[in-house]
Order: structure tokens, then sequence, then C-alpha cells
């Protein structure tokens, strides 16, 4: 298990539901942040977790920050061996 804290402005809770999608930013109009990027980074690191079978979630709240979590297997079940008749 790996989680990674800010104490940032948080990420409203009907902006959370997107936050892992393809090219999503939050507050995207927000002329006050002044963000960089394309909106691919989270949407990459889910899928790089969910190809090793592990999942990853998001935990936030207005004006305290965000946590975001993501836990792997410990073992990779090894599906290159051919079934013998």
């Amino acid at each position: 298990m790996v989680r990674v804290s800010d104490n940032g402005i948080g990420i409203p809770p009907e902006e959370q539901l997107h936050i892992f999608d393809d090219f999503y930013r939050v507050d995207k109009n927000d002329t006050n942040l002044q963000m960089g990027g394309m909106g691919v980074g989270l949407a990459i690191v889910r899928a790089l977790v969910e190809a090793y079978n592990g999942r990853i979630w998001l935990d936030s709240t207005i004006g305290r920050g965000s946590t975001f979590t993501f836990i792997l297997p410990a073992r990779q079940v090894d599906h290159s061996f051919a079934a013998v008749p």
C-alpha cells in the first residue's frame, strides 16, 4: 500500500468521480489555480496500477487536502504457461 498526501485545496466531491479519467482537469476554467498539464497523469497511474491487478482511490476534503492510495498484490498470477492436454 502506498499513500501520497497533500495539504492543498482539496477536490470537490463532484470532481472526484472523474479525477482518473483521460484528459480530465479539476477547475480547468479557474484562472486562480494556474495549473499546467494535460490531465493524463492520474489516468496513466490508474492504468498502470490496474495492469498489475491493483486498485487506486482518492480521499479528499475541501480545504484540507487529498490522499491518493494504491495497493498492488504481493504476487502476480503467472499466465505464461500453456495447458498440457
